[in-house]
């Protein structure tokens, strides 16, 4: 069996989500629900998929979910990655250091800030429900 890593994912790499396949794909395996420190922004990347940073002042705790992912597939679900994220380390509210999703500062640049969502599910959330709302009043 592979040696496998914690990887922190934020966004469309979470269970049921659109990039999941791309986590079955490399035999990862769902460990748990978890939150980062409170030094941590989120933008949303076109609506598309999100972009995490560490920050010193500012941050938030956001919502993550942990897998455990071969080491031996790692740079494939990297590559796979839309350009601009990026793996580094997170640390997660519990103290534990993880290696995890995040966004290069320049693709960060201009997009909107949903760091006040908590996370990437929540901020999806409330797209549906404004979009629903707008369908109701038509």
């Amino acid at each position: 069996m592979d040696a496998t890593v914690y990887l922190a994912v934020n966004g469309t790499l979470m269970r049921g989500l659109e990039l999941n396949g791309n986590m079955q794909l490399v035999g990862a395996a769902f460990v748990r629900d978890a939150e980062t420190e409170p030094a941590y922004r989120l933008w949303s990347i076109e609506d598309r998929h999100p972009a995490m940073q560490r920050v010193s002042k500012g941050g938030s705790a956001i919502a993550v979910e942990v897998w455990a992912v071969p080491t031996t597939g790692i740079s494939q679900l990297l590559q796979l990655e839309p350009a601009g994220l990026c793996i580094g380390k997170v640390r997660l509210s519990d103290g534990e250091e993880i290696l995890g999703v995040l966004g290069e500062a320049i693709l960060c640049e201009g997009k909107t800030e949903i760091t006040a969502w908590g996370g990437w599910r929540s901020y999806t959330a409330s797209l549906a429900s404004h979009s629903d709302s707008i369908v109701e009043a038509t």
